[in-house]
């Protein structure tokens, strides 16, 4: 079988493999982009039926088009972002190959290249972006047995209610994914526990600003890492129904039991922290400090964005945050499955380079892996708290397409000494 050879093989076709497919190509990288399903796969077949985009068309989407045919202030649906990103890769005329599942990348040593072994055949490459983005294996923690007489699924299986046994609801994890199909379940009339762990929670919108506009113009877009001790902390936001602030307060008091962190699971009996008030409280704080960076943004530059007193007002406590349930026995409270909005894990184990620490974690400088010719994109928080949105990689991606570039340029180097 023949060896295909390009300079730089990109492995997803995703929004971070057509980002950087359009920077190599304005950097004059030959380059190849595999995606084993799909463009966009994840946006069409991942997720619920109603999901739409967290931010609005205005501000998630790439610098060189918009959205034609949706509202800038509103959230697209997840069919509308992946025809987008699809249209955007035949805008670029990105060389992607679909139905193509990468299996092993190594390096050839003393070679300056990596085999790659894929579904379609062996590819050799001077460099190798592993773009297979930040939510790849969906994660359910290892606490109620599979035959503890409950369905069990991950958000990410999840599509509608009616998929769902009839009964009550457990949903575990509140970020943005939990929160939401905790309100679209106790819409349909289910009975809704959620399990509620620490969380920020923005304002929607405030002051006639949604709230990306407030992270760009306050700069906590570009915060480059992680507060020590807020690594498991979530955020909650929503575009659905036209976009509004995840309120744990006013879901509790439309019908949503909220509970705390979800500890164990013994004899049917779900066990619960005592946390679910700091949780609460937590989220409260957040809120209450993005309104209070607005107003004194507002204050310092004059900005006339009329005045919202009703933002800090805030909804009554529901009694199941007033008293908290520390256990439910699953049968006697009728429930019959439990989603699990628990996350996702990355898996670089077909990379057989020398480019990860000790735990698995990529070893990298804003994607510029230790592995010389390996790079990563697509990362959370990769080089900033936007690295994650379609925006924010568009970005990350430019910079290795420019690290690469570079490289070449040193390789293509002769000295005196060369002929």
């Amino acid at each position: 079988m023949s060896v295909e050879h390009i300079d730089t093989l990109v492995v997803g076709g995703g929004q971070a493999g057509i980002a950087m497919s359009e920077h190599l190509s304005n950097n004059g990288v030959p380059h190849l982009v595999l995606e084993k399903n799909r463009v966009a796969e994840a946006w069409r077949t991942g997720r619920w039926d109603n999901l739409v985009a967290n931010g609005p068309a205005w501000h998630d989407r790439f610098p060189n088009l918009e959205f034609a045919d949706v509202d800038p202030d509103a959230f697209p649906t997840k069919e509308r972002v992946a025809d987008y990103l699809n249209d955007y890769a035949e805008m670029i005329k990105a060389p992607i190959r679909t139905g193509v599942e990468v299996k092993s990348a190594e390096r050839l040593d003393g070679q300056g290249r990596f085999r790659v072994e894929t579904s379609d055949g062996v590819i050799e490459a001077r460099n190798v972006v592993a773009a297979t983005g930040a939510f790849q294996h969906p994660v359910i923690p290892p606490v109620v047995p599979a035959d503890a007489g409950v369905e069990q699924i991950h958000s990410f299986y999840y599509r509608n209610p009616d998929q769902l046994p009839e009964g009550a609801v457990m949903v575990v994890g509140a970020g943005s994914s939990g929160a939401q199909i905790a309100d679209e379940l106790n819409r349909a009339g289910r009975k809704v526990y959620l399990s509620v762990g620490p969380h920020d929670r923005p304002p929607r919108a405030y002051r006639g600003r949604d709230f990306v506009w407030w992270l760009g113009v306050l700069g906590l877009w570009d915060v480059a890492a992680l507060k020590p001790g807020t690594e498991h902390v979530t955020i909650s936001v929503s575009g659905a129904y036209g976009g509004q602030t995840m309120d744990f307060r006013r879901l509790g008091n439309e019908g949503v039991t909220l509970v705390g962190l979800t500890q164990s699971y013994t004899d049917g009996m779900l066990t619960f922290a005592g946390d679910l008030q700091d949780n609460v409280n937590g989220g409260d704080i957040n809120y209450k400090e993005m309104l209070d960076a607005a107003d004194a943004y507002i204050a310092r530059t004059g900005i006339d964005l009329p005045e919202e007193p009703e933002a800090r007002i805030a909804f009554a406590d529901p009694d199941c945050l007033t008293n908290p349930i520390s256990e439910l026995n699953l049968a006697e409270a009728g429930v019959t499955s439990i989603i699990w909005a628990t996350g996702f894990r990355q898996d670089f184990s077909w990379m057989k380079v020398d480019a990860f620490d000790d735990t698995g974690k990529p070893q990298h400088q804003r994607g510029v892996s230790s592995e010389p010719g390996i790079y990563f994109l697509g990362l959370p928080w990769q080089s900033r708290r936007g690295s994650t949105f379609i925006w924010g990689v568009w970005h990350d991606a430019k910079h290795v397409a420019d690290q690469i570039a570079t490289q070449r340029k040193y390789l293509e180097y002769r000295g005196p000494t060369e002929s």
